[in-house]
């Protein structure tokens, strides 16, 4: 079983390095499609060992190129600022032994460990007991002919992740791993931690309602 790791990116320089490391193993293709960076994102990311390719702007859409241009039978979407744990492709593979699986994804953990970063891995943890549905931070994993029957990733302004998991639900189960995805509470602190939940919720609403993607990113500042 052969992983393909797709990371988009645009201006991430200050943290390809470490997601390009954290997943570098034998029998893993690493994938950067970049959306038009200013910075040194695209020669940091082949120094540590990606393939890299350019892509029209849009998380979506340069999801989408890396899963195409992957390839791997299972296709991993891993978002710049988050790493994986040593282990991480035993435990997917270990996941996917069970043919009823169609894909997963990792447990979260931020990287930042202050109250306000507990106290939404509470949120995430609930969410998850409640709902199974974890978002793109959490490191999303999917079989090469569920993600091809699906269409390939959506071209949306924003939620495609979500759209990744129900589709996996729809063709078996969605295994969630205790493996960790380390991501940074950067945009939060940009934000404001319960201003960005907030928005984080209006958003999953709309998604679930079937709101106007447009408009969903427009209210929310995407």
């Amino acid at each position: 079983m052969t992983i393909s790791v797709v990371i988009p990116t645009l201006d991430e320089a200050a943290c390809i390095v470490e997601a390009v490391e954290s997943v570098v193993a034998p029998g893993v293709e690493v994938i950067v499609v970049d959306g038009g960076s200013g910075d040194d994102s695209c020669r940091l990311a082949r120094k540590a060992g990606a393939r890299v390719l350019v892509s029209p702007r849009g998380r979506a859409r340069q999801l989408r190129i890396g899963g195409e241009k992957s390839t791997g039978n299972v296709v991993l979407f891993l978002h710049a600022d988050t790493r994986l744990e040593s282990g991480w492709q035993e435990a997917v593979r270990r996941a996917l032994s069970d043919p009823e699986c169609a894909g997963g994804a990792f447990a979260f953990r931020f990287a930042e460990r202050g109250a306000r970063e507990r106290w939404i891995e509470w949120g995430v943890a609930l969410r998850i007991a409640l709902f199974r549905l974890p978002y793109g931070d959490q490191a999303l994993f999917v079989r090469r002919d569920v993600l091809e029957r699906m269409g390939g990733i959506p071209i949306v302004p924003m939620m495609e992740d979500l759209d990744l998991v129900r589709g996996i639900k729809r063709a078996g189960r969605l295994q969630m791993l205790a493996s960790r995805a380390t991501t940074s509470s950067r945009r939060y602190a940009r934000r404001g931690g319960l201003r960005t939940v907030l928005r984080h919720q209006y958003a999953l609403l709309g998604w679930w309602l079937d709101w106007d993607r447009e408009r969903i990113a427009e209210r929310v500042g995407r």
